[in-house]
């Protein structure tokens, strides 16, 4: 009885041990990227770094688990389609100054070995899959004056010259 479970681990193990062997890592990566950040302070109460590409690997590899690391902070990337992934995440806007923002993509080979490196105080070791620079123009606190004040005043001085020239043709 004992040997037929022993049996039945090993047919399972060997059934499904190509699965476990599929993480392949990219090699050569190349990347097509479109980087979104918020500009207007006054629509929005933190800044959104949206950063989309698309990864094409010289060996052919497609479809991988990607973390990234900006700033320190360690992100997870979204699929978005096949060879497409994004990566987003907010910051107050008082802590999200103007500048570029190098944003590191890694496979799950190179996200472990990040993960080692910064436990000993090694990261800048540990080469990223890519590096993707986001630029980020600052945010706007809007006009000084308000439309609304510019708009009332332009119907203001409108009013004031059709009454005086209306005075004016009277008298």
């Amino acid at each position: 009885m004992a040997f037929q479970r022993v049996l039945i681990v090993c047919a399972c193990f060997i059934a499904f041990a190509p699965f476990f062997s599929l993480a392949e890592s990219c090699i050569g990566a190349s990347s097509t990227n479109q980087v979104y950040t918020t500009t207007d302070a006054a629509l929005s109460s933190e800044t959104v770094f949206l950063v989309e590409f698309g990864l094409t690997c010289k060996n052919g590899v497609s479809n991988l688990f990607l973390y990234a690391e900006v700033e320190g902070m360690q992100l997870p990337v979204s699929k978005s389609g096949d060879n497409k992934y994004q990566v987003s995440w907010t910051e107050e806007h008082k802590k999200a100054p103007s500048g570029t923002y190098n944003v590191r993509i890694y496979d799950e080979e190179g996200f472990s070995a990040l993960r080692k490196a910064q436990r000993a105080g090694e990261e800048s070791k540990v080469k990223p899959l890519l590096t993707i620079p986001a630029e980020h123009p600052g945010v706007s606190k809007g006009p000084w004056v308000s439309t609304e004040l510019v708009a009332t005043a332009v119907a203001g001085l409108v009013w004031y010259t059709a009454y005086s020239a209306k005075k004016n043709i009277q008298s």
